[in-house]
């Protein structure tokens, strides 16, 4: 048998978009200027030596922190609280195409799930909680992964109630239940390990950012170049409750047979 490397039972976890659903008044504001459409949920999966590809992100953001070129307010800002990181959010267009040139030297995967944004469905469903939207999310990128390995540890971004033990070992149930509705054979063997960290800690957690927005480009924005441009490394993108395309799993996205297009963008909503 192939013997196991310390990469594969590692992945790591960050996302993108928001889960604000209601302003002042408890007024429906989802897809207002600010507030997202959807909020993303993304999975990476590095295949080469872990220490390596922290190395050259780190190389990196060091020499845009010291790069005189720069020296722009959204890096100064970061060196003056805790030391620069990228953030794709933050980053100017120059440092995002260092960043984008990095990633396709990286033997990596990445997965995502895209929760489109519904009142009803965030009340009822999710009881008007977002770790429970959260987790609703994480168990479906846990829950192919539970036959594969003895172990997987999950290094997943810092997110408040979202992230406290009791909310990923929620998303963890619900992702056995749904492994064995659908793997009534199958045994569950795979324990998983919940890594609670911060971006400025560890940079692989900046690559899983860098996925996350790229996905949310498409859907909120209709914007493919980047999807594009990373499309051999993203795996799988699943828009988790499109329930139009639902049948014959037209809601999965690979980068081969249904690739994501400009027509994924999710149209607003009339409030």
């Amino acid at each position: 048998m192939k013997k196991k490397k310390l990469m594969d039972f590692h992945r790591f976890l960050d996302e993108a978009g928001d889960t604000t659903f209601y302003g002042k008044g408890k007024k429906n504001i989802i897809g207002t200027n600010g507030v997202s459409n959807v909020f993303i949920l993304g999975m990476i999966k590095v295949k080469d030596p872990l220490d390596e590809v922290r190395e050259k992100i780190n190389s990196l953001q060091n020499k845009i922190s010291l790069d005189e070129f720069y020296r722009v307010p959204s890096v100064i800002k970061k060196n003056n609280k805790s030391g620069y990181y990228l953030h794709a959010t933050d980053d100017i267009p120059e440092i995002r195409k260092e960043m984008f040139d990095l990633i396709k030297t990286i033997d990596c995967s990445f997965e995502a799930v895209v929760g489109r944004k519904s009142i009803e469905r965030y009340e009822t469903k999710h009881k008007g909680k977002e770790e429970y939207f959260y987790a609703d999310l994480l168990s479906h990128l846990l829950k192919n992964k539970l036959s594969k390995h003895e172990k997987l540890v999950m290094h997943i971004s810092e997110r408040g109630k979202s992230t406290k033990n009791h909310n990923l070992e929620l998303a963890f149930l619900k992702a056995k239940q749904r492994f064995s509705k659908s793997n009534a054979t199958s045994n569950i063997k795979t324990k998983v390990v919940f890594n609670v960290n911060y971006p400025t800690k560890d940079p692989l957690l900046n690559l899983a950012d860098y996925f996350c927005w790229t996905i949310q480009r498409v859907f909120e924005k209709g914007e493919t170049r980047y999807y594009n441009y990373l499309k051999g490394q993203i795996k799988l993108v699943i828009d988790l409750y499109d329930l139009k395309k639902y049948e014959k799993w037209g809601n999965y996205y690979d980068n081969k047979n249904n690739p994501l297009t400009s027509k994924n963008k999710i149209s607003p909503l009339k409030h």
